[in-house]
């Protein structure tokens, strides 16, 4: 059987701030992302299976990465849980989530991959994320990269 690859594409707006970095990134700012998600697997070979043929339905994979992660991030605030400046932006905002590490573009994919990961199922894995920052720069996470995640 071939292994064959799927991919969806997502959007969403999300603001974060950067402590202590060295550029006007350290100030809340927001972006439009695109996500793109890529699994690996092979297709189900299934008469009786309606999704015969099918590696996995992209309604379901829609479904798994909007639950998990698009509903989660769009119009929220990211923060650093070591920022200093948490306590004031959760007086100012509804919507933030304290992450364990630096809200960067690599941090973001690396979590993102390791989330969906874990939700899929078990014959079937991410075989890479691309997290689109801006029009013109992104992160990507390849599983080959990560043979221990």
């Amino acid at each position: 059987m071939s292994k064959i690859r799927i991919t969806k594409e997502f959007s969403f707006e999300m603001a974060h701030a950067l402590r202590n970095y060295d550029g006007p990134c350290r100030n809340i700012h927001g972006h439009s992302y695109k996500l793109f998600v890529t699994i690996i697997g092979e297709p189900k070979q299934d008469d009786a299976d309606p999704k015969n043929g099918m590696l996995m339905d992209f309604g379901a994979l829609k479904k798994l990465v909007n639950t998990e992660i698009v509903d989660k991030y769009d119009h929220s605030v990211v923060v650093y849980k070591n920022d200093e400046r948490l306590p004031e932006m959760q007086k100012l905002f509804e919507n933030i989530i304290i992450e364990a590490k630096q809200p960067t573009c690599e941090n973001l994919v690396s979590d993102f991959a390791s989330t969906i990961n874990t939700r899929l199922p078990d014959n079937l894995s991410v075989f890479s994320i691309k997290l689109y920052e801006t029009a013109t720069s992104y992160a990507e996470w390849y599983a080959s990269d990560n043979p221990t995640e």
